[in-house]
């Protein structure tokens, strides 16, 4: 209808970063960032509320001139694959500014700004159709990322800070020359739909597999590339831990569906059994390195390594139960992993401590805490009735269906999660108590509307996932088609 919905919703934050430049009270800069957040997701609401489950085509298109010397346009729409990531991003983003409204102290303002312009830098990515457009949101998000792990984070904050900007401007860089590359090859245009209907030669594809490949996989992250992001969590505030599992992880595997399958078909299906090998090595190696933290933090971030592993090894079974699990899954994984750094900030705010051994005996302390805490791990855990499990299912099959030992290892990767979320668990709530933290008091009004929305999502999706995978069905088809009806000839 002519309607900007897009430019409001990516925009709006950024608006709302303006109104707080000029309130001096803490106070009302977090009620104004509240309600900019809240309105943002109501409009993303009516975009889902709107968006026609029927057809794989962009869908609220804007285009307009931008340097048209060099082809770039200010070029947004979402089909099924970015829609559900679009209201995500807006879902978490008034749950990290209620997260955040006693645990950050110091300069609020600064803070608040920095956090509604991530929010919107996250939004374009997802919703732009012209490379350059979206290389610049790709880059720019970095900053605010930055200055929330460097200067509101903890007491290795500023090593955290340089790891994490330094691994992803590296993969950045790679993904640069890679853009020049496809504008070259593909017509001087930076239009990711008409960059999408070239056939490349299958050496070119190749090159660029391999340059997304690295940039994508540091996103993720992906072993060995996975460093930055245990230091990046344990360091950063709440809030930046649930940007970081709940949507950045997500622009990797956003990247190989946007990019890599639709762009470069048969080097897709040429390497997709490298690609199954190190999801399954990540879901493993995040499982055992998550098997041996005692810190509560690492743990979960250590799990948000083998739980993208599925993601990955959903996208790269290259088939429709596959592609629609993995893309299912990374809405799970952010409001699972999203809630439990949520849980793992406000148990800190109480205790001062992430060791799981000084935790015992919350059940009696804080039994709401407690008992949402067990409806979130068991979601991580994939327990039938919860949406993991409607997520896992579908990559299982899809794993199974296109490689048999793959399948297999990635199940070997769901017992290990099994384990390391009950022994979590068990020493949080269940251990001993401990007459230190015997007196904490359990959630607040707050804190509690931060974690209902969760809890439902956890349950909607668990219990009826039909609309969800609705908006996800008719794109996921046409990509696979793209890809195999251009790649099965390698």
């Amino acid at each position: 209808m002519g309607f900007p919905l897009l430019s409001l919703i990516v925009f709006t934050p950024v608006a709302g970063a303006a109104v707080l430049m000029f309130l001096r009270r803490d106070d009302a800069v977090r009620w104004t960032a509240l309600g900019v957040t809240i309105l943002d997701l109501a409009l993303c609401v009516a975009m889902l509320a709107s968006f026609d489950t029927t057809t794989h085509e962009m869908q609220f298109t804007e285009r307009r001139p931008w340097v048209p010397a060099l082809g770039i346009t200010y070029a947004l729409g979402i089909d099924g694959i970015s829609a559900l990531f679009v209201f995500l991003t807006a879902l978490l983003g008034w749950i990290c500014v209620l997260a955040s409204w006693a645990a950050i102290d110091r300069k609020v303002k600064e803070f608040m700004v920095s956090l509604l312009v991530m929010q919107a830098l996250m939004l374009g990515v997802f919703c732009a159709l012209d490379l350059f457009l979206f290389y610049v949101f790709w880059e720019a998000m970095l900053i605010p990322m930055y200055l929330i792990i460097g200067v509101w984070g903890g007491d290795g904050r500023v090593y955290a800070a340089f790891k994490f900007f330094l691994y992803t401007l590296a993969g950045s860089l790679l993904f640069l020359i890679g853009v020049i590359v496809l504008y070259f090859h593909g017509g001087e245009t930076f239009d990711i739909l008409a960059l999408t209907a070239q056939d490349l030669p299958f050496q070119v594809q190749s090159w660029l597999f391999f340059a997304f490949l690295v940039a994508f996989a540091v996103k993720v992250p992906m072993v060995p590339v996975h460093t930055w992001l245990p230091d990046a969590h344990v360091q950063a505030p709440t809030a930046g831990s649930i940007i970081l599992a709940g949507v950045l992880l997500k622009m990797g595997a956003y990247g190989f569906l946007r990019f890599s399958l639709p762009m470069l078909p048969q080097a897709s299906v040429h390497y997709s059994t490298l690609m199954l090998a190190l999801s399954a090595l990540a879901i493993v190696y995040g499982g055992l390195l998550a098997l041996a933290q005692d810190d509560l933090k690492k743990l979960v971030a250590y799990s948000s390594i083998s739980h993208m592993g599925f993601v990955t090894l959903g996208i790269f079974a290259l088939n429709l139960r596959g592609l629609e699990g993995g893309i299912l899954q990374m809405f799970n994984h952010g409001v699972t992993t999203g809630a439990l750094f949520l849980f793992v900030g406000l148990i800190y705010e109480r205790t001062h401590t992430r060791s799981m051994a000084e935790y015992g005996g919350l059940m009696k302390a804080a039994p709401v805490y407690t008992a949402f805490l067990a409806l979130f791990v068991l979601s991580a855990m994939a327990l039938p009735g919860t949406n993991s499990f409607v997520g896992e299912l579908l990559v299982l099959s899809g794993g199974f269906a296109a490689d048999l030992a793959i399948g297999a290892t990635a199940v070997l990767g769901a017992l290990l999660g099994a384990a390391y979320l009950l022994g979590m668990y068990r020493k949080v709530a269940l251990g001993p108590a401990s007459v230190a933290r015997f007196s904490i008091r359990d959630v607040n009004a707050r804190e509690m509307a931060a974690i209902l929305p969760l809890a439902a999502f956890v349950l909607w999706v668990g219990l009826y996932p039909k609309p969800f995978l609705d908006i996800i069905d008719a794109s996921a088809k046409h990509l696979l088609m793209q890809v195999h009806g251009e790649g099965s000839g390698q």
